[in-house]
């Protein structure tokens, strides 16, 4: 039950770290879900400050004015990594950071459709 849970150490907040995802990252869409990672095993060690897998979430403020739903989409994601985790890790190596993002204009209605996507994301990397 305990490596259901999603550490503090594993939420991706440093701007050293959030830089190098964007400068180097990959791309990946899949449905509402879009996805920047970048794998770390091959890259030197001084590039980065951690060794383990990070993720970060964000919602667009363009499309939720509301913080109350961009939370709430937010809290989604971020349940839905922490309920996957082995598949997500098994997918995008055990070093690696990751941003999801979720580019739909509507609200997910529950919980399900945005498992789903998610699902869908995971699966479709190789």
């Amino acid at each position: 039950m305990s490596d259901l849970k999603l550490p503090k150490e594993e939420k991706l907040k440093h701007k050293k770290d959030i830089t190098l995802l964007f400068e180097k990252g990959k791309w990946k869409t899949c449905d509402n879900l879009r996805i920047i990672t970048l794998n770390l095993d091959k890259k030197p060690q001084e590039d980065f400050s951690f060794d383990r897998q990070k993720v970060g979430v964000s919602v667009s403020k363009r499309h939720f004015k509301k913080a109350v739903h961009r939370n709430r989409i937010k809290r989604l994601l971020r349940e839905c990594y922490r309920l996957n985790k082995e598949l997500f890790v098994e997918k995008f190596g055990t070093n690696s950071i990751s941003m999801l993002f979720w580019v739909s204009t509507e609200k997910p209605a529950h919980y399900k459709i945005v498992e789903e996507n998610f699902l869908k994301l995971c699966e479709s990397v190789k």
